[in-house]
């Protein structure tokens, strides 16, 4: 599985990642590789992405994740449609500390997303296969909600509402034209912190939406 990384893939992620200013160590660095490799195999077999070559997996996939770290905090953190694992795996690759729950209701998504889990040993992922609006979680909810491309702006907001912790706040991660869909945020909702993402590597711009509860709506205790 490790011949599809090329030098070119790793030098894409060694720079990548120094654009964006994030140190890793040999074996994060080798757990990122990994997955890559793990996920450009599967994708053969399950089309579990569009991107095919191991390059823009890296780009696409794990750069544009890494792009929203410095706006995580160190709470529970939920990854809602996760997908095969994106952005949630990379987040708990670079922060070892971070407990992140991948969500999505895709079977053969989570199968990956457990392998990956397994073969990378990473103990802080909980992969679960659910539709959003049926998932319970913990008791406490989450103190972080995390969306890459799952739903607009105001559903991601609202289906997962339920979910997220008192005094928690949502991550949107969105293109350059979210200006309608932040404007369809429902009363008691509202953009806290708007974020330029500027991934390494990808000629559209791309930003992060943060969003909290503004109403007497104190979620959950």
């Amino acid at each position: 599985m490790r011949e599809t990384i090329t030098a070119e893939v790793e030098a894409r992620l060694d720079e990548g990642l120094a654009a964006l200013q994030i140190g890793i160590d040999a074996g994060r660095r080798e757990q990122l590789l990994r997955l890559v490799a793990l996920l450009h195999k599967w994708n053969r077999a399950y089309n579990l992405t569009a991107i095919r070559s191991p390059e823009e997996m890296v780009v696409r996939h794990l750069l544009d994740s890494a792009a929203v770290l410095p706006f995580v905090g160190d709470g529970p953190l939920l990854d809602a449609g996760a997908g095969p694992g994106f952005p949630g795996l990379v987040l708990a690759i670079l922060e070892p500390r971070l407990a992140v729950t991948l969500l999505d209701s895709n079977g053969k998504k989570v199968r990956f997303q457990r392998q990956a889990v397994m073969e990378l040993g990473l103990t802080n992922v909980t992969p679960v296969q659910a539709r959003v609006e049926a998932f319970g979680g913990p008791p406490q909810g989450y103190a972080q909600v995390i969306s890459r491309a799952f739903a607009s702006l105001a559903d991601f907001v609202r289906l997962t509402d339920h979910l997220l912790a008192s005094g928690g706040h949502w991550l949107a991660m969105k293109g350059p034209a979210a200006e309608e869909e932040a404007a369809a945020l429902e009363p008691g909702m509202s953009i806290r912190e708007r974020h330029a993402l500027d991934v390494p590597f990808t000629p559209e711009g791309r930003q992060l939406l943060i969003v909290e509860r503004t109403d007497s709506n104190p979620g959950r205790h």
